[in-house]
Formats: structure tokens, sequence, C-alpha cells
């Protein structure tokens, strides 16, 4: 996040060391105090890396560099509904919207989409919708000429037409916030929570689009400017011991300095010794691979592009290679119930790669969009899960549902996928049910 998550503690040999760094025009930085004099150097290194990459990469280029100023302001605003509102009202509040901060479409800063509005109410005051039937000039033929059955059934499908010109957004909206805002039948004062909370999730969303390349470019610079230009020689030692903290990677877990790191090395690499293009992808020598070197030298250039236009997605997507995988021993891995213990799945270049771009995209997190927030023209929410191979977190998505209810105050149904068959899953304010669908 813009603040490198506004304060970031890390665990290097058993110090923790704090820094701060705000994305500001110009930046600002700030450390905890009592670390020794090679802790500091190492930590303002890495923060020099940071403001650069905030700085130059296009994913922050549209956030607030005043944000400190918009946050101050943000916590008077606050302050002031409270002592109007009370407090417990307004944390539970906060509490909830908070728990939705993650609905948000993280790429709509730089693409445009179908706007989620209209200007149709909600909720409709129409007349009921009467089917006369062909004229009668006999009573006792009525039944006979308009059977009740057929004008129940025109009645139904003339409702299903009008629900379906009444429905809303006509395109699936992904910025679930910013329906609410329009939409859902707020106060004022929980509006201006709701639009504060959605504002700073957008200020921070580069910072988890960016985790990978972002610690990878800060870690490159600290130990390049620790190494060549500021640790003395009695200093190396230690930095040496802080460095391994850094880029350590333990069981279980991505660490994501490491592989920045080493994926901007390696870019580095094959670009001075010019171990990419047509040439050398087509070249099926691996003796010859592996003494390529065509002193070009367009490492550094290319490392800085890399810095400027890329996030973690399209990093990984574009630079991952087999050759990296297989050097750095990644693999995947799974839990294996009969033994109960973690096991390797997979060395396989292809898996490792979609594993991680799976684990990266959307931060991982799925897909929720808003098909319809006037369902069974009641005004109910219909929600669709873009399912891509993984099932919901079932507790997660009740808990999704009941907030979201606190706030658009009717029925929440979301549409997923359980075991491979479509579910209807709905709650309506005090129980939650799920059935099948077609």
């Amino acid at each position: 996040m813009d603040f490198d998550q506004l304060m970031k503690g890390h665990v290097w040999q058993g110090s923790t060391i704090y820094e701060m760094v705000i994305n500001t025009n110009p930046s600002y930085a700030y450390l905890l105090e009592g670390n020794e004099d090679v802790t500091q150097k190492m930590v303002m290194a890495h923060v020099t890396g940071h403001v650069d990459f905030f700085k130059h990469n296009m994913w922050f280029a549209h956030t607030n560099r005043k944000m400190l100023d918009a946050m101050a302001n943000h916590s008077t605003r606050i302050q002031r509904i409270v002592d109007r509102i009370g407090y417990d009202i307004v944390e539970d509040f906060i509490d909830t919207c908070l728990s939705l901060e993650n609905l948000i479409d993280y790429h709509a800063p730089y693409i445009r989409r179908h706007e989620a509005h209209t200007h149709r109410p909600i909720v409709g005051e129409d007349e009921p919708i009467t089917v006369e039937g062909l004229p009668v000039e006999r009573d006792y033929m009525r039944d006979y000429i308009n059977p009740p059955e057929y004008l129940e059934s025109e009645r139904r499908k003339l409702e299903e037409e009008r629900a379906k010109q009444r429905r809303f957004p006509e395109n699936p909206q992904r910025d679930i916030l910013l329906f609410l805002m329009s939409y859902a039948p707020l106060d004022r004062w929980q509006h201006t929570v709701l639009e504060i909370i959605r504002d700073e999730a957008y200020y921070f969303a580069p910072q988890g689009m960016t985790k990978i390349l972002n610690e990878g470019w800060a870690s490159y610079w600290h130990s390049t400017i620790m190494t060549q230009k500021v640790a003395s020689a009695a200093e190396i030692i230690s930095f040496a011991d802080l460095h391994s903290g850094v880029v350590a990677t333990g069981s279980g877990r991505l660490n994501p300095y490491k592989i920045g790191l080493e994926l901007l090395r390696d870019i580095e690499e094959r670009w001075n010794k010019g171990r990419f293009g047509k040439e050398y992808d087509e070249c099926d020598d691996i003796a010859a691979k592996r003494v390529w070197d065509r002193e070009l030298g367009l490492g550094r250039q290319k490392i800085f592009e890399v810095r400027k236009l890329y996030n973690d997605v399209t990093f990984i997507d574009e630079f991952l290679t087999p050759e990296f995988v297989i050097e750095h021993k990644l693999f995947t891995f799974r839990y294996n119930r009969d033994t109960d213990v973690y096991e390797i799945a997979s060395r396989e270049f292809k898996e490792i790669k979609e594993k991680l771009l799976f684990r990266l995209t959307n931060f991982g997190q799925p897909v929720i969009m808003v098909q319809d927030g006037n369902y069974n023209n009641r005004g109910e929410m219909y929600l669709l899960h873009r399912h891509e191979g993984v099932d919901l977190k079932m507790d997660y998505a009740r808990d999704t549902m009941r907030n979201l209810y606190k706030i658009w105050s009717r029925p929440i149904h979301l549409e997923t996928v359980i075991d491979d068959k479509k579910r209807l899953l709905s709650f309506d304010g005090s129980d939650f049910t799920e059935r099948r669908i077609d």
C-alpha cells in the first residue's frame, strides 16, 4: 500500500525493524528509533527503493499524492459523525463497511467500465398486470374461450418481461461499494463513511497489486546500495545476516522479497547477456544456452522498464521462466489427508506459474459482481460469483452476505458453484437458504 501498509513490521533475525514510507510528493520515510547503525542504513536503502517505485510505477499514477491531508480530513469528518450519531453505532457501521472493502473493481482506475447507473427506480409502483383474453359474448363460454390457466400463464409472461425491462444494472458491476453508494438506502452520514472507506481502499489497492515487484525492487536496491556504496567492511557481515533474514523462505509461504529480488536479478542477467528474443527461444542446444552471452548490457535499462510498467500479475506472467523455476527449486504443494502432512504436488513449470497467477489475480479473492439490483422485481440484490475452479469459503460468503444485507436492507442472493453444480445462496435478514439452479 502507498504507506507500505502505514506501518510495516519485519522480523529479521529476532529484531523487529519498522519502516513507514509515505507516498506523497515529495515522499517521506520514518524509522523506529533504537536500531543499530547498519540496520538503519539498510532500511533507509530499502525505503529509497520503495520511494522510487511509488514515484515511477504506472499503477500508482492515479493515487492522491496528498493523501495524508485527505486522511486527516477523513478523520475529522468521522469524528464529527461520532459526536452527532454516537460512537457504538458509527463503529459498528465502519466495521461492516471494512468487511466489504475488497468488493471494489481494482482495475477501474485504469480502464473504462460500463457505468452502474440507471434512471429507473429500484422498486416499481406499477399497476398489476391483467390479461383480458378474447372477447366473449356469452358468459357461459368465457372459461372455454379464455381458460383461466392460459390467462394466468400470459400474465406471468408479461410480468417476467416487465421485470427484465426494469432490471439494473444493464451490465454486471464489480465495484459493489459504488453500487451500494448509488442505490442503498443510506443515511447521509452512512454514505459519507462508505465513501471514505471506498476512497482509501482504492488508494491502497496498488500496493497489493505490486507487492512482489515493489518489495523485490526495494530489496534489489538495498542490497546494491549497501554492498557498493554504504556499508563499511566491518558492517558487511551484519548486513548479510540482516539481508538473509529478509529473503529467507519458510515452509508453506511465498516470500515476496525473495522471489521479486531474484526475478529482477534474473531479468537483468538475461538482458545483459541477450538471453531473450526469437533466436534464444528457438535454440534447442541446452549447452549453448548455458554459455549464451551477447554482451548487450541492457539489464539495468530493462529492470527500470519493468519497474515502470508492470504489476505482480504481468511481472510473473511475462518473466517467470522454466529455467528460473528449476534454478530456485520452486514447486506446488498440497495437503494429504491420509498422511496428515503437506507434500510436493508438482514441479512442472506450467502448474507452478498457473498457481502463482491464480494466487495473485484479484489478490487471490473470488470475483463477485452485482448481476441484478432488482431481483424478483422487489429490490433484492443478486450477486454472481465468477467461478474459476475454486469453490467459495462458505463461512466467508455468509458473513459477506450478512453484512451486505445490513447496508442494502433487502434480501441478498449469491449465485455460485458448489461441487460443480450451480447453487443460489440467499439471506433474508434472518435465515440462509441454498437451492440448486439450472
